[in-house]
């Protein structure tokens, strides 16, 4: 079956003055839908791979065919990575998680500050198109890191990091140059104000098991 481009959560104009209007606009129903319509392609060339989800796509990208597997790794992880993006967000969210997530966050930086500035560091740093990445690393801890491109930590053996993701930005000039032009930075530091943290400890607890 072919993938499908999910509908977001919320409102288009849902997620200002972080994220505006036209922005949420573009980015889903034209670049988030043509990764979704880009995959499918590829996929059509080899049928049987369409009865595989995302995360297997990903999880095995060395067995995908040949002449579609960049594709597939570009597409794939650009339609995964935005799912789990829109997902994690919402309006009126923010401030900090809770619970065991929160306790695990000031046992790996120090605190919820210190984890911010490292977190922010490394979405900022990214070179070119990319994410920057909470997620818990193969080794069980929690870690930060980015990637370029749409790869992801569910690219074991392929990304540069791996692991189970938890929280994602996209720092593609497209998700925030409309409004922010060339200051990546403040547009990390407004993204803050819309994780909806519920859904990132629901992530950490099933990552827990």
């Amino acid at each position: 079956m072919p993938i499908k481009l999910p509908d977001l959560p919320y409102a288009y104009n849902a997620l200002e003055p972080f994220m505006d209007e036209q922005t949420v606009r573009l980015h889903h129903d034209k670049h988030h839908a043509a990764y979704v319509n880009n995959l499918n392609a590829a996929l059509d060339k080899h049928p049987e791979w369409h009865n595989k989800g995302l995360e297997e796509l990903m999880a095995n990208l060395k067995a995908v065919p040949e002449d579609i597997r960049t594709a597939v790794r570009n597409n794939a992880g650009g339609t995964w990575n935005h799912n789990l993006y829109w997902d994690l967000l919402a309006a009126n969210a923010g401030g900090q998680p809770g619970g065991e997530l929160l306790a695990d966050i000031q046992k790996s930086f120090g605190d919820f500050a210190a984890f911010q500035q490292k977190f922010n560091a490394a979405a900022v740093a990214q070179f070119a198109s990319g994410w920057g990445w909470l997620f818990i690393d193969d080794k069980g801890k929690l870690a930060i890191g980015s990637t370029p491109g749409h790869d992801n930590p569910l690219m074991s053996g392929a990304a540069n990091i791996s692991g189970k993701p938890l929280l994602v930005v996209d720092v593609w000039e497209h998700a925030y140059y409309l409004k922010f032009q060339n200051r990546r930075a403040d547009f990390v530091g407004g993204f803050w104000s819309l994780i909806n943290w519920k859904k990132v400890e629901g992530l950490y607890a099933a990552a827990r098991g």
